[in-house]
């Protein structure tokens, strides 16, 4: 259940940010509150994952990092923005990163 509150917490996450991006410095009521739902929904959500005994650096890690990627994609996918080779390298180490830590939680 923790992992399905994290992938939910992650989405609420990534739909913010984009939203973020769209509500053109917070111009746009509509998106403006897109934004403030998305993030309050996503920090209740991993407060949520947390209470269930999921490990905080693990959790965070993986927030924080598949929220990187993703909307590193979504910026190169939807938004004109640039995906270089630099920056591939750069999504693949933050997905590294967090396997890295997965895998140094288990024992």
């Amino acid at each position: 259940m923790a992992w399905l509150l994290l992938a939910l917490a992650i989405t609420a996450e990534v739909l913010a940010t984009t939203a973020l991006k769209l509500s053109n410095g917070f111009t746009h009521l509509g998106w403006t509150t897109v934004v403030a739902i998305g993030y309050l929904t996503s920090f209740a959500l991993l407060a949520q994952a947390l209470k269930l005994q999921m490990e905080m650096g693990t959790a965070y890690a993986v927030w924080s990092g598949a929220g990187t990627a993703a909307i590193a994609l979504i910026g190169a996918a939807f938004m004109g923005e640039s995906l270089t080779p630099l920056k591939i390298g750069g999504i693949l180490l933050i997905i590294g990163g967090v396997i890295v830590l997965n895998l140094a939680g288990t024992h």
